[in-house]
């Protein structure tokens, strides 16, 4: 990539990140070239979808969240593990309003710039299940698609300001109906 292409990519992202952190996953895409100084065509010739662009943003945060997954799985117990991977799941989805809708309606269509992001988690979520599964800690009737679900309703929930404030809550919940042995939680009291 030539000089000028590279400064111009990583401005755009740079601005990217600022716009969609102001106006979610629905940012205009006009909205970014015009606040990066450069033209829409740009833009699109960098980021031909706005997929393609959220790809880009997010690759480097779904690269440490699934880091942190590897990190979990060597260093938690499994059920602890799943619990503090949907913490982490929460913070992520909570750091971009609207990815969450973008990675549920990615993750079956491998022609999406969010595929391949959206298998690593589904993947990563699959394999901390397994874990939790095969030590007897979490239900056995779901599989890794289940749970891909129910972190994807989590994020949506969790991204809607009248349930924000209730994340920690909420987690709680979901983990407790996941898990055969729940951790006890103080947010759980706590958010009551």
């Amino acid at each position: 990539m030539r000089a000028d292409a590279r400064k111009n990519y990583t401005l755009l992202l740079s601005v990217a990140r600022d716009v969609v952190t102001e106006h979610g996953a629905n940012a205009s895409m006009r909205d970014i070239a015009r606040r990066a100084g450069v033209g829409l065509a740009t833009l699109l010739r960098h980021f031909p979808t706005r997929e393609a662009l959220f790809e880009a943003l997010l690759c480097t945060d779904l690269d440490a969240l699934t880091q942190k997954a590897d990190e979990l799985e060597t260093s938690n117990l499994p059920g602890e593990a799943l619990v503090s991977w949907f913490r982490e799941w929460v913070t992520f989805a909570q750091s971009y309003r609207g990815v969450v809708a973008l990675m549920a309606a990615a993750h079956t269509n491998p022609d999406s710039a969010l595929y391949a992001s959206c298998a690593a988690v589904h993947s990563t979520s699959a394999r901390l299940l397994l874990r939790a599964q095969a030590e007897g800690t979490a239900r056995a009737d779901m599989n890794g698609d289940d749970l891909f679900a129910l972190m994807t309703a989590l994020g949506w929930a969790v991204d809607q300001p009248s349930f924000a404030p209730r994340a920690d809550h909420l987690v709680y919940l979901m983990t407790s109906a996941i898990l055969t042995n729940p951790p006890n939680n103080d947010a759980r009291t706590a958010a009551r």
